[in-house]
């Protein structure tokens, strides 16, 4: 199995948040990962994006040229790494912020995502657009479990951050579901 993502959007988005996420929960069920993030030197508002890459043999590059996935929070994400997905590949777009008509590929399969109101509206919390998307995506792409992403988030936050757990959880489930609902609703 070899499985690599690029989830990208603006720093402050919680990105490289939900790829270290994905990352720790692909090594609790056994497989080898690398995780690389790459953003600006601004602390919010710039480009932000990490690549993941899991496999059941050893890696030998964190790089990838052309992903199975991607995960596109903001327009300029969607204009930079669409082009180089995998035919056939995923792509979970936010489109809460990203202009869907931006969406070029039709060769691959596209889960358009109002991530932000999804958030906002049936999780109760504007900043957890980004563990809804992570939800899709872990729905679209089986590359690891809901169970082993949900006690990945329980093990990873300390002290006060231990509150927003159940909002995670609650994030991730709703991001897996509308996953689920829309390919059963295409299939």
């Amino acid at each position: 199995m070899y499985y690599d993502v690029i989830l990208s959007g603006f720093g402050g988005q919680g990105i490289l948040l939900i790829g270290d996420l994905l990352a720790h929960a692909a090594m609790l069920e056994g497989l080898h990962v690398t995780w690389m993030p790459s953003y600006g030197v601004e602390m919010r508002g710039g480009a932000a994006n990490c690549t993941v890459v899991i496999s059941s043999e050893k890696i030998g590059s964190p790089i990838t040229d052309e992903p199975c996935g991607l995960i596109a929070m903001s327009n300029p994400s969607l204009l930079k790494f669409q082009g180089k997905v995998k035919k056939e590949g995923l792509m979970v777009v936010n489109t809460s912020l990203v202009d869907s008509q931006l969406i070029e590929r039709g060769d691959l399969g596209t889960v358009p995502l109002p991530a932000n109101e999804i958030a906002y509206q049936e999780v109760g919390e504007h900043k957890m657009a980004n563990i809804v998307m992570l939800g899709a995506f872990l729905a679209g792409s089986g590359v690891v479990s809901m169970e082993k992403v949900e006690e990945t988030v329980d093990s990873f936050f300390e002290g006060g951050k231990r509150k927003n757990i159940p909002l995670m959880v609650k994030a991730l489930r709703r991001g897996f579901q509308h996953q689920k609902e829309g390919m059963e609703h295409a299939g």
